[in-house]
């Protein structure tokens, strides 16, 4: 029994031969060869390859029809191989997508493109095929391939388009750049001005509910008052008195009653001892004049 070690490459390696050679147990022994010839049978693993046109990047070159062109026109040929063997490398051609599929067909054997029908002035100036290309193995494999076709009578005119086209996108470009940019600035700024108002709002109000609801009275400072102590030795009988009171006090620091005698002044228990350092500086002076 003979058994293969690894896989085998129809594409590398077609077919090879063994020696083999059967010997006895006798005395003296005997023996017998024979070569055995092995061929390697072809499988479908591999996909059709497109050589012409050529594609560059997901492109190819444009093939150009001119508009006077009639039925059977030949626009271009899809040429493509396959490496397997047999029926694995027999291929077939097939129409896929197109602009106008009224106006073109490919030749299923040969992969030639032409038209069905007259070319006519309606018909657009760009033109895309696409056509697929299958083998016959199984499972079949294709392979697809873009073909660009330019209905035009001149070259110039192809030039022309393809500037128009050019300059439109690129100006569409631009304007779209400028209107996204335009967007995203006015969007910005609306949402700072959006912040800004808030924070302001925020800020007022919690200085209006610090203002209004503080439970410490604001006391003012103020020079402090003296009394006339000059004279006759007691206090004048016309004074004035000054209420001060803080912006959110509702009611007085102080209070003032009517003098008993004209020369006693009553007020609050609060002030009895400045009243009494007053009335001590009086007697001292008083007593310093009539030494």
């Amino acid at each position: 029994v003979i058994h293969a070690v690894h896989s085998f490459d129809y594409e590398k390696l077609k077919e090879f031969q063994v020696k083999v050679r059967a010997q006895d147990a006798g005395s003296p022994p005997l023996s017998g060869n024979v070569t055995v010839r092995i061929i390697i049978q072809d499988q479908n693993d591999n996909a059709p390859q497109i050589l012409y046109p050529v594609q560059t990047g997901g492109s190819s070159v444009a093939e150009m029809v001119p508009r006077s062109a009639d039925v059977g026109y030949l626009v271009t040929k899809v040429v493509a191989v396959d490496v397997d063997s047999g029926q694995n490398a027999w291929l077939s051609y097939k129409l896929q997508k197109a602009t106008d599929r009224a106006l073109f067909e490919v030749g299923s054997q040969n992969g030639e493109i032409r038209t069905i029908r007259p070319v006519s002035d309606k018909d657009a100036m760009k033109q895309r095929l696409t056509v697929i290309v299958e083998d016959n193995g199984q499972p079949s494999r294709s392979a697809t391939v873009n073909v660009n076709v330019m209905v035009a009578d001149s070259f110039p005119e192809v030039l022309s388009e393809f500037s128009d086209n050019t300059h439109d996108k690129d100006y569409n470009d631009n304007l779209t750049f400028y209107l996204v940019l335009a967007l995203a600035v006015v969007s910005f700024l609306f949402i700072l001005s959006l912040v800004v108002i808030i924070s302001v709002k925020i800020y007022r109000w919690r200085q209006s509910r610090i203002f209004y609801q503080s439970n410490l009275p604001v006391i003012p400072y103020y020079p402090t008052l003296y009394s006339d102590a000059g004279g006759t030795g007691t206090l004048q009988h016309m004074h004035n008195y000054e209420v001060y009171m803080t912006t959110d006090s509702r009611k007085s620091d102080c209070k003032f009653v009517r003098p008993v005698s004209p020369s006693v002044l009553m007020v609050d228990p609060n002030s009895a001892e400045i009243m009494e350092r007053t009335l001590r500086e009086k007697t001292i002076m008083d007593e310093t004049d009539l030494v």
